[in-house]
């Protein structure tokens, strides 16, 4: 290790990870310091259950890590990232037993939604299509780290984008577009009647019909392996179990790039209350569990789903949000489901199945939400819980020991709602530098936001290329 280096990145998670390699890709000495015995962040594998069933303890599905422009530049796959796709991306099931569906195909998706409203959807998606590589690129490199590709296209987003959901769900006419819609949208653990959750709901949409919504052979870990590995073999270093209390802890080096909540930040790097109004969202209660057999969901298009979404309707989905937002667990959790080992046999022993399911619950809530978890399950999949092997349960406090970047259980690493949605971690064009001239954060509390994507620690890695280019 030279005596002092070019970067010293803290956290070794996906944005950290990208914000080493981006660095060491333009030559630069690169150390990342872990405080956790594996890299991964929130994209780690473990065996949470049983010998053999390997589980994500967070994320576990990745269309934006599919459609990331960044990853896309990198050889992962010589790494060992293998994306793998399950028949459909996503279903949404209903209380009569169909589903609406989240395909590949704009056509299939459409039909899928009923009549009265498949040329909407159409017609909502359809001006974007085609333009995924340069939408997700200049949407996700904002605010001005780089120019727009496509202008045009990123300003009708916008216009679309914007308004709330619940104003753009106004469109259809039916339950079964909305519902789909609304969970789509409430991914960003929001209220769905604020600012830009629109965007976040067709973004979602758009990566399914653009590259899918994947899931790594292996598990999540596939793919901070992956950038850890890539990363030695740029000359920088990984350094795993070294926890930072300060930044004295750390080697000399032009740049500390800190993939941390703004919280730990302030503390470590001693800025004081430049953070104090950052604000933290409500917290999930996930389930792990090893299963015996597949869900036997109801609906056979949700047996072919990766990831399925249990609501049914908007209104039940805004007012499980709008709950936890309150400081309430909702009695009929809206859920975000996956299951893996629907198409990666490596997961679970033969004929067993790994799956989870989370809810949102208020931030810190120390209760269990097993029970009212799969009253909905068994509401859409009856005869669930009789194919329960074991099951590991985390609420926020076990969330928050186990990756302290979750405050609170809060796995967006603050709340992405209101202004804070679009301006984190304060109302900056320069979120990624702080005011100590060598210190920046590339978590996913500064923009895009939440999500394995890595642009966060791209876009963190420009600024601390121009500090450090200025200063030579």
């Amino acid at each position: 290790m030279p005596s002092i280096l070019d970067a010293v990145v803290v956290g070794a998670g996906p944005n950290g990870l990208t914000a080493a390699v981006e660095l060491a890709r333009r030559g630069l000495s690169v150390a990342v310091f872990e405080a956790a015995d594996t890299v991964g962040g929130g994209a780690r594998t473990e065996e949470l259950t049983l010998p053999g069933f390997r589980h994500d303890p967070c994320s576990a599905v990745h269309p934006l890590g599919a459609g990331s422009p960044v990853f896309a530049t990198m050889p992962l796959d010589r790494y060992g990232l293998e994306w793998l796709h399950a028949p459909l991306p996503m279903a949404h099931p209903f209380d009569d037993g169909t589903a609406a569906v989240l395909a590949r195909s704009i056509g299939e998706t459409a039909a899928s939604l009923g009549p009265r409203d498949a040329g909407t959807y159409r017609r909502l998606v359809q001006p974007f299509h085609g333009t995924w590589d340069t939408l997700v690129r200049d949407f996700m490199s904002l605010p001005r780290t780089a120019l727009p590709r496509d202008p045009v296209t990123l300003a009708r987003f916008g216009l679309t984008g914007l308004p709330p959901a619940t104003w753009l769900m106004r469109r259809f006419q039916d339950e079964r577009a909305r519902g789909l819609f609304a969970g789509l949208a409430a991914h960003v653990v929001a209220p769905l009647g604020g600012i830009a959750t629109s965007a976040v709901g067709l973004v979602f949409a758009l990566a399914a019909h653009a590259v899918g919504w994947p899931l790594p052979r292996g598990g999540s870990q596939s793919i901070s392996d992956a950038l850890a590995a890539y990363l030695r073999d740029l000359g920088g270093a990984v350094h795993t179990g070294f926890e930072v209390k300060r930044l004295d802890d750390l080697p000399p080096a032009r740049a500390y790039v800190f993939d941390t909540s703004p919280r730990a930040l302030a503390r470590i790097a001693r800025l004081g209350r430049a953070y104090d109004g950052y604000r933290y969202g409500p917290g999930v209660f996930k389930i792990d569990y090893a299963l015996s057999g597949p869900v036997p969901w109801t609906a056979p298009e949700a047996r072919r789903a990766g990831t399925v979404q249990i609501g049914p309707r908007a209104r039940d989905i805004d007012a499980a949000l709008q709950l936890a937002h309150g400081g309430r667990a909702p009695r009929s959790p809206f859920l975000i489901t996956a299951q893996p080992s629907l198409v990666d046999p490596t997961r679970a022993p033969e004929g067993r199945h790994v799956f989870w399911a989370y809810g949102h619950v208020p931030a810190g809530w120390d209760g269990d939400l097993t029970e009212a978890v799969e009253r909905q399950l068994e509401r859409f999949a009856p005869g669930f819980r009789d194919l329960v092997l074991a099951r590991a349960t985390a609420g926020p406090p076990q969330l928050a020991a186990r990756n302290p970047n979750y405050v609170g259980g809060d796995i967006a690493c603050g709340a992405a709602s209101g202004l804070q949605l679009l301006l984190r971690p304060k109302p900056t064009l320069s979120p990624y530098t702080t005011a100590h001239p060598a210190v920046f954060l590339c978590s996913s509390a500064t923009p895009p936001g939440p999500g394995v994507h890595g642009m966060s620690g791209h876009n963190a890695a420009k600024a601390v290329w121009r500090r450090l280019r200025k200063a030579s």
